[in-house]
This record gives C-alpha cells, sequence and structure tokens, in this order.
C-alpha cells in the first residue's frame, strides 16, 4: 500500500514538473530571452525561485522514498543554475524512484520517520508519507507551476495534474 501510494505519485509529479519546464523552455525561446530569468524567479520576496522549488521537489520525493524504505538516497549538492540541470536532477530522482519495489516499504507504516529539522519529534511512515512527503512535493511542485504561470508561460491544470487513469 506504502509503495502504491507514494512512488506512483512521486514519479508522476516529477514528471509534471519536467514538462513545465519544457514548456518555460519553449515560452522564452519564443519571446526571445533566456530561460534563466524563469528560473531564478519567485512569487514572492521572502519565497524561493524556480530553481530551488525544483531542488525541493526532488529531495521531498527522494528522501521520502528513503526514509521509508530505509534506503540511501543520491546525493544532489543543489548547485543546479541551467534547465539542463535542473532536468537531468528530476531525471536522476525518477531513476532512484524506480529503484525502490514494493517489498522495500515492509514495515514502513509503522516505522518512526524524523528529519533532521524535526529534533526528537517524528511521524510514523503512513503520517510522514500523507502529511508531510505528498503535500511537501504538491506545494514545491504547483509553486513551480504558479511562477511559470505568473510569467506568462501557458501552463493549465493538465499540465500540473497530468494524465489521469481513467476507466471506460
Amino acid at each position: 500500500m506504502m509503495y502504491e501510494l507514494l512512488i506512483p505519485q512521486t514519479r508522476k509529479s516529477l514528471a509534471q514538473l519536467s514538462a513545465l519546464l519544457d514548456k518555460a523552455a519553449a515560452f522564452a525561446e519564443s519571446r526571445k530571452f533566456d530561460v534563466e530569468v524563469l528560473l531564478n524567479t519567485r512569487l514572492a520576496p521572502d519565497q524561493f525561485h524556480l530553481i530551488r522549488q525544483v531542488q525541493i521537489a526532488c529531495d521531498t520525493a527522494k528522501l521520502g522514498a528513503a526514509r521509508l524504505t530505509g534506503k540511501v538516497p543520491p546525493a544532489h549538492p543543489d548547485t543546479e543554475k541551467t534547465l539542463a540541470d535542473l532536468k537531468r536532477r528530476i531525471a536522476d530522482t525518477r531513476a532512484y524512484l524506480e529503484t525502490i519495489a514494493p517489498e522495500d516499504f515492509k514495515g514502513a507504516e509503522a516505522r518512526k520517520i524524523t528529519t533532521p529539522r524535526w529534533g526528537t519529534k517524528y511521524l510514523l511512515g503512513r503520517e510522514y508519507a500523507i502529511q508531510y512527503v505528498l503535500p511537501n512535493l504538491y506545494f514545491h511542485v504547483m509553486t513551480a507551476y504558479s511562477i511559470l504561470r505568473s510569467n506568462g508561460v501557458e501552463v493549465g491544470k493538465n499540465d500540473y495534474l497530468g494524465e489521469l487513469p481513467f476507466l471506460t
């Protein structure tokens, strides 16, 4: 259950984030400006810029999966500056998530999960996934989306949601 809850959703959200960056690149090219202008844009002065939103989205996905499975996540030193750097980080994170199997989540729901920021506080695995990992991932992907949208990039709800598994 934990695998189904987390891995498909994190991989899909990161794929949508990558597609959003493609739209940003196309927009910048069509308007004849460097896409790095968008990458360094933020919604508010006290909010992270687009580059940092992508980094945090990737970290949330990989660290969430790693903490729940006891695996060691890949290291990313947060040195991305270009669109290619960000696309590579997303691809690397998605590739890492592909290495995680359903059986790796054995016991994850009851595992005590903490982060350096939480000190001695912890969440059990199920709450960590539902209350922290997924909302945090969605927050940063949506903030990246909003940065692009507020700058005129033609993105809509389907660019955020991606394909849905409709039944017929």
